[in-house]
C-alpha cells in the first residue's frame, strides 16, 4: 500500500499492510523543536537547525526526510496563519532556551520581560502587548491574561465572534493549492485543519493572534462561564456553527475528496482522573454543534472529522460517536478508565483511535528505552489489528524527551511493521 491507501484502509476499519503512522500533521501529533533538532542529528548527523511550524508549542517541522526516515505516512494542511496570526515564512535563525539553533518565522518578535521570559507579541506587532509567555529555561509558550474588565451589562457575544468569519477568497485557494500540491507531489495521507469549527477550545479562547481581543477571554473566566453564563457561550456557539458550516461548503468545494481527514476541535473535555464537564453539559453545550459540523461534512464529503480531547473521556465516547466524530485522540491511556484494551474493545468498531501509543507523560521522558520499546510494542498490538489505528504517541512529543527513548520508540514502531 501507499501511505494514501494505508491510511484510508486505516480509517475505513481495515487493517493496512502495515502499521499507519503519523508524526507532525497535526498541532497535537507532533514534536518539540529541541527534540526534532537531536533526533535528525541523531539520525542524519551535522548540525541541523529545523524551523519551528507552530511557534506556541514550538512544534518542529517533520519534513519529508524525516518522515520517510521514520515512517510517517500523514501530512497535515494548516491555514495561512500560524496561532500569532502571522504565516510561516521568511525563516531566521533563533536560540533556544537549552541553546538548540532553529529556525522561526520571519515575524516572530519578542520582548524580553526582566526575569529573562520571552514575551511573543500578536502578529509580530511588538507596539502592542505580548499575548504569550515563555518561562526563563522552558521550551513553549503559555497564553497571557488579557481579559479587560468584564461590564456584566455590556457583555456581547459578538466580541467572542471577532476572529470568526466567512472565508475570503484566499483561504480556499491556499488549502487548494496546498493539499493539490501534496496529492498530486506525493503518496501521503491527507490531514487538513478545519478553521473555526473548535468550540471552546481553551488554545483558541484568549485569541493570541488578536491585538485586542474583546469578549470572555481569560481562561479561568471562561471555564466559570460555561456555567454561569451558560446562554452567552450558547449564543457565540451557535453563531460560530453557522460561520463554520459556510466555510465546510466553500473548502468541500475547494479540495474535494482529495482530503482524507479533517481536524475539527482539540476542546479537551477530560482530566486526570474524571471528566471535566458532566455528560449533561457536554451534551446541552457542545453536542449540538458537533452533531451539526459533522452532519454537514459527511453529507458533503468523505472525509473522517478528528476530535482531540485529553483525559479520562471514555464517558463521552458514546456521545462522541452519536455527534459523528470518526476519530478520537489523544487517547490518554494513563487517565482513569482508559485503558487501551477496553477502549479497544468497546468502541473499536466506530471509533478510529489515532495516539494512545506511548505515555508521555511518564514512560517517554522518565521511562529507559527498554520500558519505552516494551508499551509502544504492547499498544500496539492492542490497537493494531482491525484497523482502525493510527499510531502516534498521547499528544506531542516534548522537546526535553532523551533523544534515546524517541529512537526506542520508532525503532518498536518500526518492528512492529
Amino acid at each position: 500500500m501507499t501511505s494514501r491507501e494505508r491510511l484510508q484502509a486505516t480509517l475505513e476499519h481495515r487493517e493496512p499492510d502495515r502499521l499507519c503512522v503519523d508524526f507532525g500533521s497535526t498541532a497535537v501529533t507532533g514534536m518539540g523543536v529541541c527534540a526534532v533538532s537531536r533526533l535528525r542529528k541523531a539520525l542524519f548527523g551535522g548540525d541541523p537547525h529545523p524551523k519551528v511550524v507552530e511557534p506556541y508549542q514550538m512544534l518542529g517541522e517533520i519534513d519529508d526526510e524525516l518522515r520517510r526516515a521514520i515512517g510517517v505516512d500523514v501530512v497535515g494542511v494548516g491555514g495561512r496563519n500560524n496561532l500569532f496570526g502571522f504565516p510561516n515564512e521568511g525563516w531566521k535563525p533563533f536560540e533556544m532556551p537549552d541553546g538548540t539553533p532553529v529556525l522561526v518565522p520571519e515575524k516572530f518578535n519578542y520582548t524580553k520581560a526582566d526575569n529573562g521570559d520571552l514575551l511573543l507579541h500578536p502578529q509580530g506587532d511588538t507596539s502592542v502587548p505580548p499575548s504569550a509567555r515563555m518561562p526563563k529555561g522552558g521550551y513553549f509558550f503559555d497564553s497571557l491574561n488579557r481579559q479587560e474588565p468584564i461590564d456584566e451589562d455590556k457583555l456581547d457575544p459578538a466580541d467572542n465572534l471577532e476572529e470568526f468569519g466567512v472565508l475570503g477568497e484566499a483561504d480556499p485557494r491556499h488549502f487548494k493549492e496546498a493539499v493539490d500540491r501534496i496529492y498530486e507531489k506525493t503518496d501521503y495521507g491527507i490531514m487538513m485543519v478545519l478553521p473555526g469549527a473548535a468550540f471552546g477550545d481553551i488554545a483558541l479562547v484568549p485569541a493570541m493572534w488578536l491585538k485586542h481581543p474583546k469578549g470572555i477571554r481569560d481562561v479561568e473566566e471562561w471555564y466559570v462561564s460555561t456555567a454561569m453564563r451558560r446562554d452567552y457561550v450558547y449564543a457565540v456557539f451557535e453563531k460560530q456553527c453557522e460561520i463554520a458550516l459556510k466555510n465546510i461548503e466553500l473548502l468541500a468545494e475547494a479540495v474535494g475528496d482529495r482530503v482524507q481527514a479533517v481536524f475539527v476541535t482539540g476542546t479537551d473535555f477530560g482530566t486526570q482522573r474524571g471528566l471535566f464537564i458532566s455528560p449533561e453539559a457536554y451534551r446541552d453545550l457542545y453536542k449540538p454543534f458537533h452533531k451539526a459540523v459533522n452532519d454537514k461534512i459527511h453529507a458533503l464529503t468523505n472525509w473522517k472529522t478528528f476530535n482531540h480531547s485529553c483525559g479520562s473521556v471514555c464517558g463521552l465516547i458514546p456521545d462522541f460517536i452519536e455527534a459523528g466524530f470518526d476519530i478520537l485522540n489523544p487517547v490518554q491511556c494513563s487517565a482513569e478508565g482508559m485503558g487501551a484494551k477496553e477502549l479497544k474493545s468497546e468502541f473499536g468498531r466506530d471509533m478510529v483511535f489515532w495516539g494512545g501509543g506511548v505515555d508521555t507523560q511518564r514512560t517517554l521522558p522518565f521511562g529507559t528505552p527498554e520500558e519505552v520499546y516494551r508499551e509502544v510494542r504492547e499498544r500496539i498490538e492492542v490497537f493494531g489489528p482491525g484497523g482502525g489505528y493510527v499510531f502516534n504517541a498521547i499528544h506531542n512529543v516534548q522537546s526535553n524527551v532523551p533523544t534515546e527513548n524517541i529512537l526506542a520508540m520508532i525503532r518498536a514502531v518500526g518492528e512492529s511493521r
